[in-house]
């Protein structure tokens, strides 16, 4: 991982990041830059990550900062193996490169471990939208038993008992640790993950110093209806917040969306991603089945796998060589290294 977050700190020109352990300090010596703060991605609706939090977890730095150990924290998992970074990587935009996770004991699950980036925004969470907060989702890959397998309560005594999180529960939430706020802790640390620095966000900003002719020309692909891309992920934030079977169902496969809900139109629909650092997020769609980008866009030529109720706006829409290449090189501008290589996601705090 050092080596990736290295490479990705040169490219984005911030200098060579100090080494990191599970118990060394990334930033020894030197204040660490706040976690929670006002930045605001190019595009996005009015508010940030502060005034976006609910009432009754205000996003606070000693919040935080407490989220971010418990994220990345291995004894919240019943074998003590797997933290929440386990599947959600900072160096690929929270998320992980593998198509389905492993949880404890090399259990898999069936669903890709979407990325978390500017989740502050979100309307609700998973693929199939089963939590409408964040608060709501922190607490549920924890008792998952195909990821950390162990029941909140058990969560909660385990860091009761470790002493040197007595002090950072008191100073966040005013009292011992208790199964809310270590969901509100995680949920607090998920909210500061705030990707604004792309050549995308300069672009929108009116800066095309890194936003080249070919991802010109690929942007002018994407909001066009030869493209179409823009119906499901507009300009800007890139995800619509809603729920779509873009071709990927298969008869019998994962129902998506209509577990939750039972209805048979939601059959194969999963939540749209944003595709902010979409090209370090790879493998794609909910079951990972996608390994490149390539790949994505040959199954949106083609129209889909052709399964039961997708929708009607995915058609096969093909693309000329040279429209294809424009279209990922727009894709590739989304990227924000800075994002990717920022040493306050670090473990070891």
């Amino acid at each position: 991982m050092q080596r990736v977050l290295a490479l990705l700190a040169v490219v984005a020109g911030i200098g060579p990041l100090p080494a990191c352990g599970d118990g060394a300090s990334v930033m020894k010596g030197q204040p660490e830059s706040p976690l929670a703060t006002a930045v605001v991605p190019a595009g996005y609706p009015a508010g940030t990550s502060l005034t976006l939090a609910p009432a009754d977890n205000a996003l606070t730095e000693p919040r935080a900062r407490l989220g971010r150990r418990l994220f990345f924290d291995k004894q919240l998992s019943r074998t003590g193996e797997i933290a929440c970074s386990s599947c959600h990587q900072p160096e690929h935009a929270f998320s992980e490169p593998a198509a389905v996770s492993t949880g404890v004991e090399g259990r898999t699950g069936s669903r890709n471990a979407p990325a978390l980036v500017n989740q502050a925004w979100g309307r609700s969470f998973f693929w199939d939208g089963r939590a409408t907060s964040l608060e709501e989702q922190a607490g549920k890959p924890i008792e998952n038993p195909d990821e950390m397998d162990l029941p909140i309560s058990e969560a909660v005594a385990r860091v009761a008992a470790d002493p040197s999180y007595a002090g950072e529960f008191e100073q966040a939430y005013g009292g011992p640790a208790s199964e809310e706020s270590l969901r509100k802790g995680i949920a607090s640390f998920v909210r500061v993950l705030v990707s604004a620095a792309s050549p995308y966000d300069r672009h929108l900003r009116g800066d095309d110093s890194d936003f080249g002719e070919a991802a010109q020309r690929g942007e002018a692909v994407f909001l066009s209806e030869k493209g179409a891309c823009f119906h499901c992920h507009p300009a800007g934030p890139l995800t619509n917040e809603g729920f779509f079977n873009n071709g990927v169902y298969v008869d019998g496969a994962d129902p998506g969306r209509q577990k939750i809900t039972g209805r048979t139109g939601d059959l194969g629909k999963f939540k749209v991603p944003t595709l902010r650092n979409v090209a370090a997020s790879a493998p794609y769609m909910h079951d990972g089945s996608l390994g490149t980008l390539e790949d994505v866009l040959d199954h949106y030529a083609r129209g889909g796998n052709g399964g039961a109720f997708t929708d009607p706006t995915i058609e096969a829409r093909p693309l000329s060589a040279d429209e294809r290449q424009d279209l990922l090189a727009f894709l590739r501008a989304l990227t924000d290294p800075t994002f990717l290589a920022d040493p306050r996601w670090a473990a070891g705090h």
